[in-house]
Order: C-alpha cells, then sequence, then structure tokens
C-alpha cells in the first residue's frame, strides 16, 4: 500500500467513499483509505489509469499526479479565494491582454508525463478555448499555487510545493512559478526554466514590491496580503 497525500487528512471518508463509487471497475479495489489519506494498493497509477480516475472524482476531490503518485490537492478556504483575487485584479491592472484562470490542469514534469492542478495559470485572454482537463504547458507565461496553510514543514503537501512543482513546471518550459506562501508570509518567484530546473529563486516578504520577470514584466503590490496573514 502506497500513501498518497500528506500527513494531515485532505479528504473526508465520504469523499472516498463516492470518489470509489464514481472510479473505474478496474480501480476500485485498488483504493484504500487509512489514516485520512488515499492510499494505493499494487503499486502506482500510470498517467492514463490517473487521468480516468481523475475524471471520475467527484468535485470535492481534486486529484493531481505528481513525481509518478495520485495526491490529493487541499480544498481552498475563504482567504485562499481572496488572494486569489487579489492575483486577478493585479494582473488585469497591469497586463490587461492576460487571464488568471483558476484551477488549471496543466500536463508537466519530463515527457509531459505529470498532471497538475495549478490553483492559477496566466496566459493571454482565450488560450484555453477548446481544451481538456489537462492541457499542455505551450502558452502559459506563469502557474501560481496558494499554499493551504494548513500543512507541516514536512509534509509531502509542502514538497510539492516547493520541491517537486518547480521541478515539474521547469522540465516543460513554464517560464514563471509563483509560490504565495500563507505559511512563511512570502511570495517566491521561481523563473529562468533551463535543464529541468528554475535558474532563479526570490523570496519576498509579504508588503515589498515583487517584480515579475519577462515574459510578464510588471510588479506585484503585495501590502494587501497581510490582510491574509495569520
Amino acid at each position: 500500500m502506497t500513501p498518497e497525500t500528506g500527513d494531515r487528512p485532505q479528504m473526508s471518508v465520504e469523499d472516498f467513499e463516492e470518489l470509489v463509487r464514481r472510479a473505474p471497475k478496474e480501480l476500485r479495489n485498488r483504493l484504500e483509505f487509512l489514516g485520512g489519506r488515499l492510499c494505493l494498493r499494487h503499486g502506482p497509477l500510470d498517467v492514463e489509469e490517473f487521468e480516468e480516475l481523475a475524471a471520475a472524482a467527484p468535485e470535492t476531490v481534486r486529484l493531481e499526479y505528481v513525481d509518478g503518485k495520485v495526491v490529493v490537492k487541499a480544498m481552498p478556504d475563504g482567504n485562499h479565494r481572496e488572494i486569489f483575487i487579489w492575483l486577478q485584479e493585479q494582473c488585469m491592472q497591469h497586463r490587461p491582454d492576460l487571464r488568471v484562470y483558476g484551477e488549471s490542469g496543466v500536463m508537466a514534469e519530463a515527457y509531459r508525463k505529470g498532471r497538475a492542478r495549478t490553483d492559477g495559470a496566466v496566459a493571454r485572454k482565450g488560450h484555453f478555448k477548446g481544451h481538456g482537463e489537462w492541457s499542455a504547458p505551450e502558452g502559459i507565461l506563469m502557474t501560481v499555487e496558494i499554499t493551504s496553510h494548513d500543512h507541516d514543514t514536512d509534509s509531502d503537501t509542502d514538497r510539492r510545493d516547493r520541491i517537486d512543482k518547480p521541478v515539474g513546471y521547469a522540465a516543460v518550459d513554464i517560464p514563471v512559478y509563483l509560490v504565495i506562501d500563507r505559511d512563511n508570509d512570502t511570495v517566491v518567484v521561481y523563473s529562468e526554466p533551463k535543464d529541468g530546473r528554475y535558474q532563479q529563486i526570490a523570496s519576498h516578504p509579504w508588503g515589498t514590491p515583487v517584480e515579475l520577470p519577462d515574459p510578464l514584466v510588471f510588479t506585484l503590490d503585495t501590502e494587501e496580503l497581510k490582510d491574509y496573514a495569520g
């Protein structure tokens, strides 16, 4: 059995039961729920099996496929949603040609074998027209993660946001990855992807200006983020 989430419960038993009910028949007996965590029996899923499972999942269960593992992404709370609106407003103010698309599925990692569910994806207006659940990375200028504010610094969730996802996005040359870190009250900008790694990483305390590099090239006013601290 392989645990597929971090140390804290990310889904309820009711959500798990609904996931099993909806899952493809051949995957149902491989799903288990132990200690508030989704587990898999008989080894990991491949990406095609994951896509089938994710497509069947109820709206309250957001699944990702990161570093070969099925993981459960935490549902957003009120402050999370307010931070997303703040980012949308900042983007529209400086770059009216761009949009911040919420809940975007992106093909990531080497050979596009990862399936990341971003909190936000910045692209030109109309970019996602006609796309399915998982979009190719071309044309996405920046991916955004707003941390869940309820995870331990050593948890799998923490590793996904700060280690696995930067590697996954850099591998497909997404120019910028933005982490709005609610644990440390910082905004972290990853940029200049090369050879599967971001070459530049800059961390800024909330309340200080944050310059977004090419191809965005504008400055975020982060003063409002202080309202969502704690």
